[in-house]
């Protein structure tokens, strides 16, 4: 062995202790099999790193060192992603006029603590699928548990919060936006009300006669989707951190009891504040004057948001943030009436089997699931927690037809939560699939925390014609 010199020692030491302190934080003790090759990296150099660099061939040396860049990078890249921050793009309305379509955002991964990848043989910058070769990005095997290392801090109420979208376990490949449960239900519901079945949120239905109906309704759903790929698509199951990325508000922490009333939100019977920009349909009579376009920029509406206007129209409707409906109401010569919509009960909230007659504007009250805490089951509330119990925390569960539950084979009635629960909406409160649609975001589907805009870029607009949201730019996510 060649002598060793100071500088090599210097340098063996600084990439020892920063890579020990890295296996420390993540609580990875598997990490010590790659020391011998950091060591001989510096120091024995037994192995050949760099062979290609004494070749006499050019044209080799030029292409290796192009994929030795590379991989390098990936690497780099995999990692920084993994626990540190990622790229993130705002791709539909919900959070709007929050986060806007377009606004490119740094999630911050230490914010709530990364997680340690489930299924770490993956290629960074993809989500699911590889560009081009159309197949998983990633291998499912080996498959390690949800774990999280130390992070800055935890979810807050109002924290704007990036997380994998729960119902995105199973997906039919043409309808990749609704998970495979909720879309074999809304199948399963038309396919019986074509043959003039009972819809489930009946009021004669006792919960027992409505999760039998909901489960025909499934039945039914599944076996037409399984049963049509040319229309559906191939049905396919995703690990958690490759389900599609979600970005909404957390409004509910674990063990909160929330509530809805007149769209405005309760938790633990608590009044909470409504965020300055969020938007709210409502319904305009006007006069039938155009809206000029410098006021259509004033309030801030998009193309999206004028889709139900027609110029010349006397009644439209609108999603207006309380600034830019008062600023909306001094218009006298534009318009007569400003009201809130009627919004009706939806059979599609969640959860859905359970006749609950509740709406956007008036939901719950709802327990939100906490780590360690312990409930009573009951007919009344399964619909509510069964997905947390089968899927989120891997538990077989089972009714009788006389409504006796039966967790992993045991008869229960009562089952203590694994796993901390968050409720997260969107800041477009009628524009939202969000919490109020699929349930609870489970701990292990948070990703980060979107610290900062470096780049907004209005989809309606041209290059030379406000394309680029230079006011948005280089700013902090409020």
């Amino acid at each position: 062995m060649e002598k060793v010199s100071r500088s090599q020692i210097i340098k063996l030491s600084i990439s020892l202790v920063l890579y020990i302190a890295f296996l420390i934080w993540v609580k990875s003790w598997l990490g010590i099999i790659v020391i011998p090759f950091i060591f001989d990296a510096y120091i024995t150099k037994k192995v050949n790193w760099t062979f290609w660099k004494k070749t006499k061939n050019a044209t080799v040396r030029s292409i290796m060192s192009w994929i030795d860049a590379i991989i390098f990078a990936l690497v780099a890249v995999y990692f920084v992603n993994l626990y540190f921050f990622q790229n993130y793009q705002i791709p539909s309305s919900s959070l709007e006029k929050s986060l806007l379509v377009g606004d490119f955002l740094y999630v911050s991964k230490m914010s709530y603590g990364p997680r340690v990848p489930q299924t770490p043989l993956s290629m960074p910058l993809t989500a699911h699928t590889l560009p081009i070769f159309n197949c998983k990005s990633y291998l499912e095997w080996p498959h390690w548990d949800y774990k999280r290392v130390p992070g800055f801090g935890k979810v807050k109420h109002d924290d704007i919060v990036v997380f994998n979208y729960p119902a995105g376990d199973s997906v039919a490949l043409s309808i990749q936006e609704e998970g495979f449960c909720t879309l074999a239900y809304k199948v399963g519901r038309q396919i019986a009300q074509q043959n003039g079945a009972p819809m489930v949120n009946t009021d004669y239905l006792s919960p027992l006669e409505q999760r039998k109906i909901y489960q025909l309704y499934y039945t039914a759903g599944k076996n037409a989707i399984f049963g049509s790929p040319d229309q559906y698509g191939k049905v396919i199951y995703r690990p958690v951190d490759h389900r599609e990325n979600y970005v909404k508000r957390c409004i509910g922490l674990p063990g909160d009891m929330l509530m809805i009333r007149n769209r405005e939100v309760y938790i633990n019977g608590k009044h909470q504040r409504t965020p300055n920009d969020a938007e709210f349909m409502y319904q305009i009579q006007a006069t039938g004057k155009l809206i000029p376009e410098d006021l259509i920029r004033e309030l801030r509406l998009s193309e999206e948001d004028l889709s139900n206007y027609q110029p010349g129209s006397k009644s439209f409707v609108l999603p207006l943030t309380s600034t830019s409906l008062r600023e909306l109401q001094k218009h006298k010569d534009l318009v007569t009436s400003i009201h809130p919509i009627d919004v009706s009960p939806d059979p599609d909230l969640f959860p859905q089997g359970l006749s609950t007659h509740w709406t956007v504007d008036n939901y719950g009250p709802l327990w939100i699931p906490a780590k360690g805490k312990t409930i009573a089951l009951t007919m009344n509330n399964l619909p509510i927690y069964e997905r947390c119990i089968t899927v989120y925390e891997g538990n077989k569960l089972q009714v009788k037809d006389d409504g006796s539950i039966y967790i992993n084979g045991v008869k229960s009635n009562r089952y203590t939560f694994k796993m901390d629960y968050y409720w997260m909406m969107g800041d477009n409160r009628h524009n939202s699939q969000d919490s109020r649609y699929w349930g609870f975001v489970p701990e292990d589907h948070v990703i980060g925390k979107p610290i900062f805009i470096w780049l907004s870029l209005d989809k309606d607009r041209s290059l030379f014609d406000g394309k680029i949201r230079w006011s948005r730019m280089f700013s902090w996510v409020k």
